[in-house]
Parts: structure tokens; sequence; C-alpha cells
């Protein structure tokens, strides 16, 4: 199980102020668990853990085990919820250099959907020229500007590269059970399609098919994974004791630094496949918490990377920042620093130690700077990177996540904001039934 230490944020706030939140969380979890709460239509990510089904899972390595037969390449094509789920999981638990290895277990997966760069999507079409390969859509509407060009593109080039009877076997649809341009899309090709459910908001999407079937695609387990969050689930739920909940202390925790001054939460990793789990976190936060001028700005730095660059203004930059520390315990591999006759760069000293121990130093080193330079720090141990682990983690992310925006008095499970920009850009292009808005707009210019 994952560990949360928030020692040491109580030179900054008090214990009994994170404690004074009981019964404010439990009022939270209640709302949660009733349906009572805004944005209770989204609330089918909270016991999705415990009720996937064998037969489901079943189905979706079935799914995965004919791509992997069939492909060297899957292109996951999605925006935001759609592939930062999966791509956090991939990453995490994939080797740093596996794509440059010739010898391959499972195809490499490449992402798309997610930019509307020219260059991004020539590069990616000239690398597919000559790949055997296929793709995963997710998208619930099907229209999602980037992805929906995205797919395009990939559609066709599949088809004129394999044939429209094999490209058949290699696009698989995560979309709309019933409605949509993918879902159209996919009953007339016959394409395998896989259901997002109305009741999962994207960003909590991870552990439904738009999440498993790609990590599945990339070789890892999808039962160890659901397995994880279910055990976080029973862990965090709402009979759990305050004192006991990680997700209930972490949301506590977290808003009171906000109510005092601390307006930015830094996720801090020193273990660089973790990454993209700031990433996915960044957006299940942002997005959750971020409105009516109201939430906790989410950034993120990988360190000791980024010590060397944004660790001066951490250190002694306005104060209005925290961090929240992910620490692995144990690393999957060994590696000791050698011995070197010259010891021209001074380094003997570390002969013979774990590179990690020399990490966890820094780690710790860093912790004690950065609170004694007035930045209260959070820390999450996770035992090592599995699949078990990582799943305990984003369902640990997202239950804390959802009574924190609560706490805050915000709906956590919309996104009214999004579609600011979409307006502007469709204006701008002259889409049918934008004209209007393309007067307005060309005004203004």
């Amino acid at each position: 199980m994952i560990n949360l230490n928030i020692e040491k944020t109580f030179g900054f706030i008090s214990k009994e102020k994170v404690f004074g939140y009981e019964a404010e969380v439990k009022a939270a979890q209640e709302m949660l668990e009733k349906g009572t709460g805004k944005g209770n239509d989204f609330l089918g990510w909270l016991h999705l853990p415990s009720s996937i089904t064998k037969e489901h899972l079943a189905d979706l390595k079935a799914t995965a085990q004919t791509l992997k037969e069939n492909c060297e390449v899957v292109v996951v094509a999605g925006i935001g919820g759609s592939y930062l789920g999966a791509r956090a999981v991939i990453e995490t638990l994939s080797n740093s250099f596996a794509w440059l290895q010739d010898k391959k277990d499972a195809p490499v997966i490449v992402y798309a959907g997610h930019n509307i760069s020219e260059d991004y999507l020539y590069e990616l079409t000239e690398y597919l020229k000559d790949k055997k390969f296929g793709v995963i859509n997710i998208s619930k509407s099907g229209t999602t500007t980037e992805t929906a060009l995205a797919f395009r593109l990939l559609k066709k080039q599949c088809e004129t590269q394999r044939g429209k009877e094999e490209a058949k076997k290699v696009i698989v649809a995560i979309t709309d059970a019933k409605k949509g341009a993918a879902r159209v899309t996919a009953d007339k090709e016959g394409y395998k399609t896989f259901v997002i459910p109305d009741n999962v908001g994207g960003r909590f999407s991870v552990l439904t098919p738009v999440g498993l079937l790609p990590i599945a695609v990339a070789g890892f387990d999808i039962e160890q994974l659901v397995a994880g969050a279910a055990a976080t689930e029973k862990a965090c739920g709402a009979d759990v004791p305050f004192a006991e909940n990680p997700a209930a202390l972490y949301a506590a925790t977290r808003n009171e630094l906000y109510k005092n001054g601390k307006k930015i939460e830094i996720l801090v990793n020193f273990c660089p496949k973790l990454h993209y789990v700031s990433e996915w976190w960044k957006q299940l936060y942002g997005e959750s918490e971020g409105k009516d001028n109201k939430g906790i700005f989410p950034a993120s730095v990988d360190f000791s990377t980024d010590l060397h660059s944004m660790g001066q203004w951490i250190q002694e930059g306005e104060r209005s920042i925290f961090e929240t520390v992910i620490s692995v315990e144990k690393v999957n591999h060994e590696l000791k620093v050698p011995t070197d006759e010259e010891n021209l760069d001074g380094l003997n000293f570390l002969a013979g130690k774990r590179v990690d121990e020399v990490n966890k130093m820094a780690e710790l080193g860093t912790q004690l700077a950065h609170v004694d330079g007035g930045v209260p720090n959070m820390r999450i141990v996770l035992p090592q990177l599995t699949e078990y682990n990582i799943g305990e983690l984003l369902y640990f992310f997202e239950k804390a996540c959802g009574i924190s925006g609560y706490l805050l008095g915000v709906n956590p499970f919309n996104q009214p904001g999004v579609e600011a920009y979409k307006k502007n850009m469709f204006a701008l292009l002259n889409k049918p039934g934008y004209e209007e808005e393309s007067k307005a707009i060309q005004a203004r210019l």
C-alpha cells in the first residue's frame, strides 16, 4: 500500500487544523457515495476498480493480443484523459530505451491526436510508411478536432498500406455506446469497439478501456493494475477513519495549505519514468479544481534534473508553493558506482554504493533544503514501480481529487472552460454553423 507522510507541512500549518477537516471530509465522502454533490452524473469511476469483471478484462486482453500479433506499431489516438492515463502507466513501466531495442515483446506504442502540429503528424506518417501498424481511436464524440484530424489521416494510411479488410482487424474504437461520429464510423466499418461509460469523465477514465486496452497492448498486466486500484478503493473508502485514510488526509492538507496562501502544488519525482504520471495528475487536478476563479495550480518537476533549472526558484522564489514528492522505495535494477584510480571527479567516496542510494540522499537532502527554505512538503511512498502499485497511486489521486474539489466548493467533474478556445478556433476556421462568431472575431482582429 502507498504511504502518505504529511509531517513536513506542520511547520507551516497546524496538525489540529488539518484534522479539523474531518467532518467536512466525511460530508464530501458522503456526497460522493450518495451522489448528492455537484457533478453526480460523473461518479462512475468511484467504485469502478471493484466492479471490473474478469470477462471484461479477458475481452480487453484478447483484443490486445490481436493487435500484438498483427502490428509492429500501435498508434493511440486521443487527447487529454483519452491518452494521458495510458501513457502515464506505459511509460512508468517500460524500459527507458525499449523503443530502441530490436527485439520487442510488444508493439511500439506511439501517440497522436493530442496536438495539431503539421510537422508532428507528417513525421508520424513518414515513420509509419514501412510499418505494420494499427490504431486505437479514443473519442467519445469522434469530433474532437485534434483526435478526429489525426484519425482521418491514420485511417486512410492504414487502409492504403494494409488493405481495407486487414485494416479493420487492427483499428479499434473506444467511444460512446450508441452515438457520435466515432460510433457511426466504427459500426459502419466493422471495427472492434469498447465503450467509454457515460458516467466516467475523461480524466477519470484510465481504468476503463480508454487506459486498459493500450496498457495491455504495451504488454503490461491490467489485472494487477486493477487489483491495486481496488485495494486503494477499499483503503480510501468512506468507512475508513480520517486519520487512516490517505486520500482524505491529502485532500485536507492541500486545502489547508491553499487557505494559507500556498496556491501552487508542485508534484515531484526522483524517477524520470514518472514524468507522465505528473502530466496525468496535472490534468486531473487542474481540470477538476480550476474553476470559479479558484483552485491550486498544479505544476510538476523531474528531480534531480530540474534542480538545475527550477531548483533556484523553488528554494528562494515567492513562497506560494508546496511540494508533493512521489518516492519509489525499491528500484527494479541494481548498479554500483565503480572505483576510478585517477578520481579526477572526486567521486571515489561513492565507490561501491548503489546509484539509488545516491538518488535517495539527493531526495532527502532536497526535501530538507526546501522545507528550510519555506516550502511545505508531503511525501507519497510507492513500494515499487509495478502495475499493482501504479494502480494504487492512480486511484488514490482520483479519490483525493473528488474529496478535494468538494472541500473547495466546486464541481470537480465538469470542465466548462475547455470549450472557449474551440469556439474561437472554429470561428477563425469558418466552420459551418459559426458564421456569426466568425464575423464577430474577425471584427476584433
